[in-house]
Formats: structure tokens, C-alpha cells, sequence
């Protein structure tokens, strides 16, 4: 019986591998990624960085696009792909005929990328699990039922280099903790790339160097916890500064926006965007589409990270009335959101249970607060620039939702040393979700589409 479930499992690794591989190579095929949220900002972006290489490197202003506050790192690969492009064809107009192209090199990037993340964290948790496998079913099973993944690195974004150098930083958390912070140069000076390259992805990055600060107040060792980091973020200063500078000279903060903020107050949003109205909630699991669920923070953000409620991805956003797959869609979408409360709480329980079990130590408190600083962080930043809803994105937060993955799994795999039965039987209902939900990760658009 026991080789037949170690088998089990290890099918069940291959299976989604599989259809991870799929999932990807058909959105590359299907999805063009100036349809993805500010599509025609990010691809001005990248047109702007591109007309001046190879010589010069000049990031945009508030005239070139609306996007110009974003760092630089998730524009640099689409840039030089545009570079190439121009030099490969003939054309009259090579910023708009090489769009096409540096979309889907992006797009085939930012997908290896990914798989490099996965394969990034199936390596930290073999060895924080002691493990003697690198088949870790239970993480690559849950991290594949989010919905966001899809959508988030087919388009052109800074998030899934968030994620990829996340990953990275985990290693290094991780072995600093165990040389008990020893200077290091090596490690110090790879900790501060790896900084200097999350904050060059997206500001949601600060969010997960804050709970370092957080925790000095709770190591025993605090001077040399201190040293290591401090020399770590210098170096990332360094090296990453140069862009918030800029801003700053430019407009006045480090923290530029595209939109104006309020006073920060409570009060800037309605009650309803903090806690549900009981009359819009049954959309959550009826048409959990926009503009349904009128700006409610916690309901849109469940709804965009199991499916796709701005309608960026699964089904067209433009001319909602008529919008393509919209009528259908929204009924499926409503299931999806069903059967993923199952899915959630099971994250949910996974992620309080190994709180539990390893409260004392410092790799699983950094993963915590680095999930509550970012949630906090971002509900934050949706009171401060107060809209009809569309700051919510699941995307703009998918660092938390990986961390929370990563958190759950290794309760996840504690259960399958403990208590086969069920680690196989929730495996085996977290198997059929992701099925049922598959059609999520696909775009509905056949090749090439624009609305």
C-alpha cells in the first residue's frame, strides 16, 4: 500500500507538471499580451527604453506613458527583444510591427522564469523539510490551482520577476539563518543583488524586506542579525537607489503614482469596501465579473485570484455589454469560486497549522509576516488611492499568495509522513478542483485576437 501511494503522488507531481507546461505553452499561442491591465502603457514603456538602445538608457517620463512610475527590470527583456527585432526585419514602422514579437518573447520568458521559481522553491522546501525527494506534490499542486499565475505572467509586468527573485531570497534567508548570520561576503553581496533586483521588478517588493526590520526586535543575536542585513540592503541601496532618486528629483516622492493620492483615511472608502454588502456578495458565487461587486476589497481580490474578474484574461474587459465569453463565463467563473473555498480553507488551516508546529522558528515568522505586511501594505495603498475597485488586482499581490502556498505545503508534506490516508485524500479533491478549474488558466481568445 505504501509504494502504491508514494506513486501516487509522484504521478500526481507529473501529471501537473504536465499540464503546467500545457497551460503555458497554449497562452503563449493565445493571449497577446497588450490586452493585459494597462497593456498599451506597458508596451509604450517598453517602445520608450527601446528607441535608445543600444546606446543610451533613458527610462520614460509622465509624457511617454502613465506607467512611467514602475521600475525598469520587467521592461528590459521586451526592450532588447525590440531591439533585435528592428535589426531582424524590414518595416516602415518598427515600433509597432516588433510589438507582436517582443510580446511573445516576453511571454516565453517570464514563463521559464516561472518554472525556474517553482523549481527554486521545490529546492528550499527539500531542505527545510529534510527531505530526500525533490518531488514536493502537495506545493506544486496548490501553487498551479491559482488562477493569477496565468494571467499575471502572460502579460508584461515586474510581479513575475517579484516572484522569481522572492524565490531566490528565500534560499538566502534561509542559509543565513542557519550560519547564524556570519558575514559572509559572498552571501551578503548575493543578498544585496537579490534586493537591489526585487525593488527594480515593483514597489510591492519593499513589502517583503519590511518584516526583516520587523524582526531584528525578536533575535537573540542582534548585532550580528543587524550587520548582515545592513550590509545586504546597502549593497541592494546601491545598487537600486538610482531609480527612486530619480523620481524623486523628478516628482517630488520616492513613491510616484499615475493617480493622486487622498489624506490617508479610513473613511475614503465606503463600508462596503471593507466588509461585503450581503446583497452584492451573492455575486461572489453568481457572476463574480466586474462591475459586479462594486469596489469590495477582500470579495474581488477572492475572485480575481481563483478567476478573472476585471476580465483581462479568460474574457474580454472592452464593451462589457457585448464582450466575448462574457455571458458564459460568468456562471463558470461562479463555480470556480464555489470550489475554491474548499481550496481556501485548506490553505487556510495548512498555513495556521504550521504556525503552530514551528513558532519558534525564524524561517517560518520572516514567511508570515512577510504575507501580513504585504496584505497590509496593499490594503493600505487601495484606501490611499481611492477608485471604483480596479487598483484590486490579485496580481499586484501574488507575492502573498505564493508565500502562503509555500507556508501550507509544508504542513502539507509533515501530513504525508504522518497521516497518509488524508494527505491522499485531500490530495485526490485538490486534484479534481484543479481540473474543474482548468479552463481559468486558459485564454478564451483564439490566435492573435484584439477586440
Amino acid at each position: 500500500m505504501k509504494n502504491y501511494n508514494l506513486n501516487f503522488s509522484n504521478s500526481v507531481f507529473v501529471l501537473i507538471s504536465i499540464t503546467t507546461l500545457y497551460v503555458l505553452i497554449y497562452n503563449i499561442l493565445h493571449y497577446n499580451p497588450i490586452l493585459g491591465y494597462d497593456g498599451e502603457a506597458h508596451f509604450n514603456y517598453v517602445d520608450y527604453v527601446s528607441r535608445y538602445l543600444p546606446n543610451e538608457i533613458r527610462l520614460p517620463g509622465k509624457i511617454d506613458t502613465r506607467e512611467y512610475f514602475s521600475p525598469p527590470l520587467g521592461y528590459l527583456v521586451p526592450s532588447i527583444a525590440q531591439v533585435i527585432c528592428r535589426n531582424v526585419i524590414d518595416s516602415s514602422n518598427f515600433l509597432i510591427d516588433c510589438q507582436p514579437i517582443y510580446g511573445k518573447a516576453t511571454q516565453i520568458f517570464q514563463s521559464f522564469m516561472y518554472i525556474v521559481t517553482i523549481l527554486l522553491n521545490l529546492y528550499t522546501l527539500k531542505i527545510f523539510n529534510k527531505s530526500n525527494s525533490f518531488l514536493n506534490t502537495g506545493y506544486l499542486l496548490i501553487i498551479s490551482l491559482f488562477a493569477v499565475n496565468y494571467r499575471t505572467i502572460s502579460m508584461i509586468r515586474g510581479e513575475p520577476y517579484i516572484l522569481f527573485f522572492l524565490s531566490l531570497f528565500l534560499i538566502i534567508i534561509y542559509k543565513a539563518e542557519n550560519d547564524d548570520y556570519e558575514l559572509n561576503f559572498k552571501l551578503i553581496f548575493s543578498a544585496g543583488i537579490t534586493i537591489a533586483c526585487i525593488v527594480l521588478s515593483r514597489q510591492w517588493g519593499f513589502l517583503l524586506l519590511l518584516p526583516l526590520v520587523f524582526l531584528l526586535f525578536f533575535q537573540h543575536s542582534k548585532k550580528k542579525y543587524f550587520l548582515f542585513w545592513f550590509y545586504s540592503s546597502l549593497t541592494g541601496a546601491l545598487l537600486s537607489s538610482w531609480f527612486y532618486i530619480g523620481l524623486y528629483q523628478k516628482y517630488g516622492t520616492f513613491t510616484a503614482f499615475n493617480m493622486k493620492s487622498e489624506e490617508f483615511s479610513f473613511a475614503n472608502q465606503e463600508l462596503s469596501f471593507y466588509i461585503p454588502n450581503i446583497e452584492d456578495l451573492e455575486y461572489l458565487f453568481y457572476k463574480p465579473i466586474r462591475p459586479n461587486l462594486d469596489n469590495q476589497f477582500f470579495s474581488i481580490l477572492y475572485s480575481d485570484l481563483w478567476g478573472d474578474y476585471w476580465g483581462y484574461f479568460v474574457f474580454t474587459s472592452r464593451n462589457l455589454d457585448i464582450g466575448r465569453n462574457q455571458l458564459l463565463i460568468g456562471s463558470y467563473l461562479a463555480r470556480v469560486n464555489l470550489v475554491s473555498v474548499l481550496t481556501s480553507l485548506i490553505i487556510i488551516s495548512f498555513y495556521y497549522l504550521v504556525l503552530k508546529k514551528f513558532k519558534s522558528n525564524f524561517f517560518i515568522k520572516y514567511l508570515n509576516f512577510a504575507i501580513i505586511f504585504s496584505f497590509v501594505g496593499f490594503l493600505l495603498f487601495a484606501i490611499a488611492f481611492p477608485t471604483n475597485g480596479d487598483t484590486i488586482k490579485a496580481s499586484y499581490i501574488i507575492q502573498a499568495f505564493h508565500l502562503m502556498a509555500f507556508l501550507a505545503s509544508i504542513y502539507f508534506y509533515n501530513l504525508s509522513k504522518t497521516n497518509s490516508k488524508m494527505y491522499h485524500l485531500i490530495l485526490s479533491i485538490l486534484v479534481i478542483i484543479y481540473f474543474h478549474n482548468f479552463q481559468s488558466y486558459l485564454s478564451h481568445y483564439p490566435f492573435n485576437f484584439l477586440p
